[in-house]
């Protein structure tokens, strides 16, 4: 498993889990003439080989061109995608695939180029960052083309072997044979094929008009059909808003103090979504302050959590209840009750105990070194995101630790992470669909061996993982709150918030589901 690439996903993957449960108002107007729809991407979404790419906005990408064997319905409920039916069992699940679906060459899709997806991946030569993240480690394919049948099995029981496909895009036909191919062109089964890439401008994708096997059986067909799709980098939330009042996108996700302008421009459609959790966490290094539960408990409890969430979510945000957004596999609330309370003079006092000692210019001093915290944050979500982290670095200093931030772009965030390591603390925002995809971030080898960047080491939180991924149902999400909660009681990590965001849309509608497309729901509409 590549690490880098590991880690990049973890700091990226906060957009996975948008768009899903929210509420929405549509835009006015009737079905207009297919045209092009335009759509605002945060960032470049680098290669678009899916088993290389991680980002959230690379899955928002290549859900126009690939398909996955299973989609999340809006509602959160499974459809069937290229496969029409499945059988689970504890240990493996078998899909029976569609007949009459084709790569964009033309090329029909077997069940070997299913498994043949799921082996690539898991080859060590690849060094994929979706391995072990979106596809389970040690997850094997076998096909049976005759039969019209893919198994995919793990070593042991896992809980979500079903869940963990509907992110796993399938590549075919001539992307097979040479995946050099498609860094920056597609070769996959879905409803549009990659016309044009213009790294850090914009991607066209034109539109299969013999596209039958979407969701439930969703075709291309239909009044208001857009024939072109084009994704332009716009990384400035300012900017995008701007285009979408002038009409010159059609859609783009909005995080910050922009949403209020949208929400009241005429016309605009809108979907108020989960964007995933608002936390920080701590690293664990053995040369680092927060190396001791008791500093890490006190620098908790000077921060005043839900003041701390109003300012991350700009006060649209809604009490975390755990790791994992929507569509949640569990329910129930992990965090309630097993998060520090704010309470300043406890925190000095364990400060204190600790043997953090305050100096002649207020910032604490332990043998000789200063309490200093790097803090780590993205400065592409925004203006909410920047206010946090400064509130945050205020209220350490308030309690006698000296705090520089840090922010830096998304392409940085992992080399800051798991390379340099230049950092204490990291806000880092979190929206994976399964609780298992953050396993190898949370426990096991550190930085830079393994994806574990922030050193964390809790084993009660890794002894309930390993009994609870070979539980189905309920057993196992009872088992996966617990874990999560252990985590939370011993400061590894704070949730802060779960944050919302606005899915803003201009003379069209279409749905997201998990930070991607369900493109065969777009349709241009008339200017109302």
């Amino acid at each position: 498993m590549k690490k880098t690439g590991a880690v990049a996903a973890l700091a990226t993957l906060s957009l996975l889990a948008t768009a899903c449960g929210g509420t929405s108002d549509g835009p006015s107007g009737k079905a207009a003439a297919g045209g092009t729809f335009s759509f605002a991407l945060s960032a470049d979404p680098g290669a678009l080989d899916p088993a290389m790419g991680i980002l959230g906005v690379t899955n928002t990408t290549l859900s126009l061109a690939y398909d996955t064997l299973v989609a999340y319905a809006p509602d959160g409920k499974l459809l069937p995608r290229l496969a029409e039916k499945w059988d689970v069992k504890p240990d493996s699940v078998t899909f029976t695939l569609r007949k009459d679906v084709t790569c964009s060459d033309g090329s029909k899709l077997t069940p070997s180029d299913v498994a043949e997806n799921v082996r690539h991946i898991a080859d060590p030569a690849t060094q994929s960052p979706v391995y072990g993240v979106l596809v389970p480690a040690g997850m094997k394919a076998e096909a049976d083309d005759a039969a019209g049948t893919v198994t995919l099995s793990t070593p042991q029981p896992f809980s979500f072997i079903l869940e963990s496909t509907t992110l796993m895009f399938v590549v075919c036909g001539k992307g097979l044979k040479d995946r050099s191919s498609i860094a920056h062109a597609s070769s996959g089964s879905g409803p549009y094929t990659l016309t044009e890439a213009v790294p850090s401008d914009h991607y066209t994708f034109k539109l299969r008009e013999d596209y039958v096997w979407g969701p439930g059986g969703a075709a291309t067909k239909g009044s208001g059909m857009p024939e072109k799709v084009v994704l332009k980098v716009v990384p400035n939330e300012q900017t995008a808003a701007n285009m979408l009042i002038s009409g010159d996108l059609n859609g783009a996700i909005v995080y910050g103090a922009d949403r209020k302008r949208l929400e009241a421009t005429p016309g605009m459609g809108k979907t108020i979504a989960s964007a995933g959790n608002g936390q920080f966490f701590y690293h664990q290094g053995d040369d680092r302050p927060a190396k001791d539960p008791a500093v890490r408990k006190a620098l908790t409890q000077a921060i005043n959590l839900p003041e701390l969430a109003g300012i991350a979510s700009s006060g649209t945000g809604r009490p975390a209840t755990g790791l994992v957004g929507d569509p949640k596999p569990c329910q129930g609330d992990s965090v309630t009750g097993h998060v520090p309370a704010f309470d300043p003079a406890a925190s000095a006092a364990a400060l204190d105990a600790a043997g953090w000692k305050a100096g002649a210019d207020g910032v604490r001093v332990k043998d000789g070194k200063r309490l200093s915290l790097r803090l780590l944050y993205i400065t592409t979500k925004g203006a909410a995101t920047q206010a946090a982290n400064e509130y945050l670095a205020q209220s350490w200093k308030k309690a006698g630790v000296e705090v520089t931030l840090n922010g830096v772009i998304d392409t940085k965030l992992s080399e800051s992470l798991n390379a340099a390591q230049d950092w204490d603390v990291v806000w880092l925002p979190i929206g994976v669909t399964l609780p298992t995809q953050l396993v190898g971030f949370l426990s096991g080898p550190a930085a830079p061996k393994g994806a574990n960047f922030a050193h964390l080491s809790n084993q009660r939180y890794s002894e309930l993982v390993a009994e609870a991924v070979t539980k189905p149902g309920e057993e196992g999400c009872k088992l996966w709150s617990q874990a999560e909660s252990a985590l939370f009681e011993a400061s590894d990590l704070v949730p802060a918030v779960d944050t919302t965001m606005l899915i803003a849309k201009r003379n069209a509608t279409f749905d997201m589901v998990a930070g991607t497309f369900v493109p065969t729901s777009i349709r241009m509409t008339e200017a109302g």
